[in-house]
């Protein structure tokens, strides 16, 4: 016997479904494979994290440039300093809502939410952002949720543009837009609002940039999420990494005995270390194991480029191709051929700028950052430029590194961001990409070709792309392996980052499981991959040949010895690698390759809860629910402690039970389901998804007002769902209700328009009514 939990209060606890439902009459959305959870061992004590403040006393002049940098504004509470959007109490109007930004009588900044079905008030509890950035500065707001999540709130507000916009990824897919009355709330991407800081697995996160020494831990026994933060500015610590003992031992006086200060000091950092402090967030990373803290080793919790399996940000040249961070400083010369670094141009501790000997200048702009590397540009400025000397066609960032928008966002909120590829003009190039070009950003009334054709004037013959670069671009109307292999597997290139992109293009093109074809110059290149020092080229590789020739005997003593003796992270990171793959299978419809990549996945890490639930949710959208019912029990049973095996358990313990549940329901077995779905909601009372489902198993015992109090408990946890309130629709009209349901049917076309269950739905009810 199972008592309905009491009701929620309105604006509490919103949540998004992020897995595979498939629901019965009208589908949820359909997501991929969860990643890892938390595991408490991994976290570092947080109160050795000390705060900027405890480092003012003895570096003064570095906390005061710290203070007025970015950085050292980068967020906080909201105060009259801090928030820059207007919270004046005007309305800002939705199509489908009204919101209020006010500040009430005591000071607390919040948006009061109106809808149709929905009224709340959501506490601003930190802003993010001030509006600083020279190519279009932001400002997001936050509020803390009852389940102890700290959440990015659907308004944010451009201080370029001067209005409030929202982002639409994933909803309406229209970058980012202003907010009006055509203009949909449910349109966008964070409402209900979803977006948590921290590393969080069951709901979309920014990961741990957004604030310093963040943590998001998730408490099983309190059924609770616990989020700390030390600051939302980014602080010293989140460089320098725990500062306490660094603290004890200047004030004891001992910290001139030894060459250790009891910090990390930059000053000896290789190239590749230096990059890394900085890719910690101006970077677009994958996780490997969760509960990272400044000082901690970087490759062990997140990989840089093994994420690329799964997603394509950047052209083949490294310009941005969607949305991406300064990574792309990886596919520059600067880098590739130099020891150019983020510090070597930006003064790590405020928002001056300076050269590779750390001269400042006092303007971004300043020529000086680029003639430290290449004196003799400056012999005669007009030779090299063709431009006049004091104007802006001869300042080297201008036609280097230009602002570019970044695609994904689209055009109608300003957001540009330097070109960290540093590339040549190459204005015809640059127009097949559709990338508007250096020359053209300055010189927008004359053409691609004709700008091109002046360049060549200029310069003659242009400095040509790397040959890795040039086998991605090749390959894009290559069929034949062996020749895609030559064009996208070059072991001796010194490009690591393009040679992921590659060989996710070939992995992902070219090969599937247990090929017939020994592919001899295929697998030696593989191999020869395989041997390289880049640990996530390595693990690519090894997948590649696992997944597809592992038949051979070359291939399986490698196999057998990297199973067997290989680096912990080059094995999680190969297992992850076939995840990834199958995936990209499944995002193809190829269900049949991804289950067989996926059953290679757990041939490396038997108990990898990360290949179980990739299993399992592939064979419910398969339709082989009983094996897939197997494989959620076998998930919820599985605890293996590899970093990519550590995936959600305790966090994400409901939404799997639900997805058990949705496969023993498909699979007939109904009264299991039930089960399944009771035991989701005493695990995470918040978990909608299962509300729903419960909701409907009643529908179909005919058990209606039961069923009405069921949806009505998950629409209070996410009132975005529109299956859920064409449920309640069913369920009132089986009450004889049919005001009430045609209120809720009008809710769900509200949502979804075009739903055609849904539209069946209204006209069914309306003929019943008359």
């Amino acid at each position: 016997m199972h008592e309905f939990p009491g009701a929620t209060p309105v604006g509490a606890g919103l949540a998004l479904s992020a897995a595979v439902i498939l629901s019965l009459g009208l589908n949820l959305p359909t997501g991929g494979p969860n990643p890892p959870v938390y595991d408490p061992t991994t976290v570092r004590d947080t109160a050795t994290f000390m705060g900027a403040e405890a480092c003012a006393t003895c570096h003064p002049s570095q906390y005061l440039a710290w203070s007025g940098s970015t950085h050292g504004s980068a967020g906080g509470p909201p105060t009259p300093e801090t928030v820059i959007a207007p919270f004046d109490g005007q309305p800002i109007r939705f199509a489908d809502a009204i919101v209020i930004p006010a500040v009430n009588d005591s000071g607390h900044y919040a948006f009061t939410v109106e809808t149709a079905d929905f009224q709340a008030v959501f506490a601003v509890d930190a802003v993010i952002g001030g509006g600083h950035m020279v190519g279009g500065g932001t400002q997001a707001f936050l509020s803390t949720y009852p389940d102890g999540t700290t959440r990015f709130l659907p308004f944010d507000y451009s201080e370029a543009n001067g209005e409030w916009f929202c982002t639409t990824a994933g909803r309406a897919d229209r970058g980012w837009v202003p907010i009006s009355e055509t203009a949909r709330l449910t349109d966008c991407s964070d409402w209900p609002p979803l977006r948590a800081v921290g590393d969080a697995f069951r709901i979309d996160n920014c990961q741990q940039c957004h604030g310093s020494q963040i943590q998001l831990r998730f408490d099983s026994g309190a059924r609770r999420y616990e989020t700390t933060v030390t600051d939302y500015r980014i602080n010293c610590e989140s460089c320098h990494g725990p500062g306490s003992r660094h603290v004890e031992l200047a004030r004891t006086g001992s910290i001139t005995d030894s060459i250790d200060i009891g910090i990390r000091a930059f000053g000896t950092e290789t190239k590749d270390a230096s990059l890394e402090v900085c890719f910690q967030c101006h970077a677009a990373k994958g996780l490997m194991r969760p509960g990272y803290l400044p000082a901690d080793s970087f490759s062990t919790h997140y990989s840089l480029k093994l994420y690329l399996l799964g997603e394509q940000p950047f052209l083949p040249d490294g310009r941005v191709g969607s949305f991406a961070y300064q990574q792309n400083h990886l596919y520059s010369d600067c880098y590739l051929n130099g020891s150019m670094t983020c510090v070597d141009c930006h003064d790590p501790h405020g928002p001056a700028y300076r050269d590779i000997n750390g001269r400042p200048f006092e303007d971004r702009f300043s020529n000086g950052q680029c003639l430290g590397c290449h004196p003799s540009k400056a012999d005669d400025v007009r030779a090299h430029t063709n431009h006049g000397p004091e104007s802006a066609g001869s300042r080297c960032v201008a036609c280097h590194m230009p602002y570019l928008q970044h695609p994904a966002v689209g055009t109608q909120i300003r957001y540009s961001r330097s070109d960290h590829t540093i590339p040549i003009p190459r204005p015809g190039f640059d127009e097949a990409l559709g990338v508007t070009s250096a020359c053209q950003s300055c010189h927008a009334e004359l053409g691609a070709e004709l700008l091109e054709e002046r360049t060549r004037e200029w310069y003659g013959a242009i400095k040509p792309h790397k040959d890795i670069v040039r086998g991605l671009l090749a390959s894009d109307t290559v069929t034949d392996r062996t020749t895609a292999a030559a064009l996208l597997l070059q072991p001796e290139t010194q490009h690591p980052i393009a040679q992921v992109m590659a060989l996710e293009r070939f992995v992902t093109r070219y090969l599937e499981p247990d090929l017939a074809s020994d592919d001899p110059e295929v697998v030696r290149a593989l191999l020869s991959l395989a041997a390289t020092a880049d640990i996530d080229i390595q693990a690519i590789a090894i997948a590649a040949l696992h997944l597809a020739y592992a038949r051979q005997d070359s291939v399986r003593v490698l196999l057998d010895s990297v199973q067997r003796s290989g680096p912990p992270e080059l094995r999680e990171r190969w297992a992850g690698a076939l995840v990834l793959i199958a995936a990209a299978y499944r995002g193809r419809d190829d269900l049949a390759g991804a289950l067989a990549t996926q059953r290679k996945a757990l041939e490396i890490i038997p108990q990898s809860t990360g290949a179980l639930l990739s299993l399992a949710q592939t064979s419910l959208e398969a339709g082989q629910f009983n094996q897939a019912a197997d494989y959620f029990d076998r998930t919820l049973r599985s605890r293996d402690s590899s970093a990519l095996g550590r995936w959600i358990v305790d966090p994400n313990l409901g939404l799997l039970l639900v997805n058990m549940g949705t496969a023993l329901e498909l699979s007939g077995d109904e009264d299991r389901a039930a089960e399944a779905y009771w035991e989701a909601i005493d695990s995470d009372p918040r978990e909608a998804l299962a509300y729903y489902r419960l909701g409907n198993y009643h529908v179909r015992r005919e058990l209606y007002e039961d069923a009405v109090t069921l949806f009505r408990q998950s629409l209070a946890l996410n009132p975005n769902q529109a299956p859920a309130f064409a449920s309640l629709a069913q369920a009132y009209a089986g009450m004889g209700d049919m005001e009430q349901a045609l209120a809720a049917v009008e809710n769900a076309l509200r949502l979804e328009p075009n739903n055609a269950g849904a539209l069946e739905l209204r006209q069914q009810l309306q003929r019943e009514r008359r």
